[in-house]
């Protein structure tokens, strides 16, 4: 089992940025807690409608929106583990996610590749995948493989089962495999304990995790809402990732961005919590801010990495692994 040097120790070489005090994330929270409770989420999953309300949530059906009580939200976050095991396929790979350990894997995904045979820019393949995946696996640098590059030479409804069987055959390192509705999340499910040997192999030792996103603004899809609970109800890990965009889905302030990002994650989070307390989670980011002038994402852009600061810092508040995107 690998377990990367704690970044931010002063025993170690590491970094850390502090771009809230903790009054301030205090208030952030705060104010999370009072749009979740009065503002609520817009929840398109019928499933997941059913069990925020078992779970003593207010759910106005008509309307579909969600509004969950300060103290479900406090209990999500006290049932979430503070670590969380991710398996590779060989257990050399194994990785613990906890408390100031970093790791690093590969972020996507390209649609365009340049072929390293011939020098044409063309869209990116199957083939493509599989072969960084083969890339990744060689590099000890990174720890997992996540999505990498769009098989597009293949249905988009089947896409996230064709890219986790193409990962998954040229990888021993874990494999996050994001999926975008139910059916996909539970064939995720059973392709991976095909590949462990079984369920029960799959639980104590899941070589796939979960990955969804919510939409800004305060938003739940269907095909977000079905596979946390999928994976939830399963005990795999999952990624639940929001990617506003301050100043087009968020508000342009920090702050104000944070608290809706902040609001859009633990709303995944009590979900997957009241599908099976005690599922493992991750607090992930790719939130960025719009190019006012092009109306373009920016990723790589400075307020992307103090965004990603801020991030981590909420989620070590809350004492769960964080995810975060960057370049």
């Amino acid at each position: 089992m690998k377990r990367n040097p704690i970044a931010g120790r002063k025993s170690f070489i590491g970094c850390s940025i502090s771009i809230f005090s903790d009054e301030d994330l205090e208030m952030i929270h705060d104010a999370t807690l009072e749009v979740l409770e009065y503002a609520g989420l817009y929840v398109q999953s019928i499933d997941a409608m059913d069990i925020y309300e078992d779970g003593g949530c207010i759910v106005e059906r008509e309307s579909r929106i969600v509004k969950i009580p300060a103290h479900i939200v406090e209990d999500a976050i006290r049932s979430s583990p503070r670590k969380v095991f991710l398996a590779g396929r060989d257990p050399r790979h194994d990785i613990v996610l906890e408390n100031g350990r970093v790791n690093f894997c590969p972020f996507g995904e390209g649609v365009m590749v340049i072929d390293p045979y011939t020098g044409e820019y063309r869209q990116s393949t199957k083939a493509d995948k599989g072969n960084v995946a083969r890339l990744v696996d060689a590099l000890d640098q990174y720890d997992m493989l996540e999505n990498t590059v769009a098989p597009r030479d293949v249905h988009p409804e089947l896409e996230s089962l064709h890219n986790y069987e193409v990962t998954v055959s040229n990888t021993t390192k874990h494999v996050p495999q994001p999926c975008h509705d139910k059916r996909s999340a539970q064939l995720l499910i059973e392709m991976a304990a095909e590949v462990a040997g079984g369920r029960e192999k799959l639980k104590d030792r899941p070589i796939v995790s979960g990955c969804t996103c919510p939409q800004s603004p305060l938003t739940i899809s269907e095909g977000c809402a079905d596979p946390i609970i999928e994976y939830a109800r399963a005990n795999l890990p999952q990624n639940i990732l929001s990617m506003a965009l301050a100043g087009a889905t968020s508000p342009v302030t920090l702050a104000g961005t944070l608290v809706t990002h902040n609001a859009e994650v633990l709303g995944g989070i009590v979900l997957a919590q009241l599908a099976r307390r005690g599922a493992p989670v991750m607090y992930g980011s790719s939130t960025s801010i719009i190019d006012l002038r092009r109306a373009t994402a920016t990723v790589g852009c400075p307020e992307l990495g103090l965004i990603s600061a801020a991030v981590a810092r909420m989620a070590r508040m809350y004492q769960l692994p964080s995810y975060l995107a960057g370049t």
